[in-house]
C-alpha cells in the first residue's frame, strides 16, 4: 500500500482487520462529484462539470465495483462522452498495473505502470490501498472519484441533459427502499462473500456466510417481478448483479461460499441472466479476467491455478453474446 505518497508493503488481500478476525474494507478517499453545472455534489469540491470527453474511467474487469460504474455508463449511454481504460487482471505485488495481459491495456495518460501512480499524481502525500473504479478528470488532471455507489449515482444525473431519455437508476419515489436494500445487500452479500474469502478466524467466517447464504434466500423469495422492485431497474440490480455473475465462478470455491450456487437458485439464476440481456450488460463481463484476477490472489491460491468452469456459466456467458 501506499504511506505519504510512497509504495512501502506488497499488496495483500486483507486490508485490515478486527479483533475477532472479520475482514475490515478501506473507505474511499477521493469523493468529488461531476454534476451538470460544476457545482458540489453531495460530498467533495465543485469544478467537475458534465461535459463529453473530459472524464476517463480506469477499471478492473474482474472488480464488482468498478463493473457497478461500467453498467452504469453503458445503461446511461455514456460510451461517448467517458473513454475507459481496463488494467491488468492480475495483481501483482504493487497491486493493479497497465497492460501485460490480453484485454488490458497501458494507461494512456500518464504512462503509468501501476495504478498506485494515479493516486500520488492525484495526492502526493497519499496513504492507503490504490483500488478500482477511478474516475479521473482529464483537463484538471486529477481525480474525481474512487467511490463505486457515488460514480454510479453521478452518471445517472450529471449528463441527463447531454444523453437525454435513459432510465433513472435511482428513481425519487423509491429512494428510501433503494438505500435500505443497498446496505443489507452490501454488507451481507456484496461485502460479505469479502468477509467470508477474507476471515481470519473461524467464528469471523461462520458468521458470513451465514449472512451471505441468509440475504441469497430473502432475495430468491423477494424476486415476484423481473427485477428487486417489480419491473423496475434501479442501481440496486446493477449492485446484485455483479455478485451474482462472479459467484460461482469466485466466490463459491475460492472464497469458501460453497453451501450453493447461484444455480441451485431458479429464481435468481433467471434474474441474472435477465439483468445479462439488458443492452450494454454482457459486454462488462470477462469471465477470463474474473478468473485470472481472483485466482491470482496469492493468499488464497498460491499455485496461481486457474480453474476450467464453471461449465453452466460459460454456457450462459456464451447463450447471451
Amino acid at each position: 500500500m501506499l504511506v505519504n505518497g510512497t509504495w512501502t508493503t506488497d499488496w495483500h488481500p486483507v486490508q485490515a482487520k478486527d479483533g475477532e478476525g472479520r475482514f475490515v474494507r478501506q473507505q474511499s478517499s477521493f469523493r468529488n462529484w461531476i454534476t451538470a453545472d460544476g457545482t458540489p455534489g453531495p460530498t467533495g469540491s465543485g469544478g467537475f462539470k458534465a461535459e463529453a470527453g473530459r472524464y476517463r474511467l480506469y477499471v478492473a474487469l474482474i472488480c464488482p465495483w468498478a463493473s457497478r460504474a461500467l453498467i452504469a455508463r453503458k445503461l446511461k449511454g455514456l460510451e461517448d462522452l467517458i473513454a475507459v481504460t481496463v488494467v491488468n487482471p492480475v495483481l501483482s505485488a504493487q497491486g493493479w498495473g497497465f497492460g501485460g495481459y490480453p484485454g488490458a491495456e497501458p494507461d494512456p495518460l500518464h504512462g503509468a505502470t501501476h495504478l498506485h501512480q494515479l493516486y500520488t499524481r492525484a495526492d502526493d502525500d497519499y496513504t492507503g490501498r490504490a483500488t478500482v473504479p477511478v474516475l479521473w478528470d482529464e483537463q484538471t488532471d486529477t481525480m474525481v472519484s474512487n467511490e463505486s455507489a457515488d460514480i454510479v449515482r453521478m452518471f445517472n444525473t450529471a449528463f441527463a441533459d447531454l444523453v437525454p431519455g435513459k432510465p433513472d437508476l435511482y428513481p425519487a419515489d423509491l429512494t428510501t427502499d433503494i438505500d435500505a436494500l443497498n446496505a443489507e445487500v452490501y454488507d451481507r452479500l456484496n461485502n460479505g462473500v469479502y468477509k467470508a474469502g477474507f476471515a481470519s478466524s473461524q467464528s469471523a467466517y461462520d458468521e458470513a456466510v451465514a449472512g451471505v447464504f441468509a440475504t441469497l434466500d430473502q432475495l430468491e423469495d423477494r424476486l415476484t417481478g423481473d427485477y428487486l422492485f417489480g419491473n423496475r431497474f434501479t442501481e440496486a440490480d446493477i449492485r446484485l448483479f455483479v455478485t451474482l455473475i462472479r459467484f460461482d465462478a469466485a466466490y463459491h470455491g475460492l472464497f469458501k461460499t460453497n453451501l450453493r450456487r447461484i444455480a441451485d437458485y431458479p429464481g435468481l439464476a433467471s434474474y441474472m441472466k435477465r439483468v445479462l440481456r439488458l443492452p450494454g450488460v454482457r459486454e462488462t463481463v470477462n469471465l477470463d479476467h474474473i478468473k485470472a484476477g481472483y485466482y491470482s490472489i496469492t493468499a488464497l491460491n498460491p499455485t496461481g491455478i486457474v480453474p476450467i468452469g464453471p461449465a453452466h456459466v460459460i454456457q450462459l456467458l456464451e447463450s447471451v453474446k
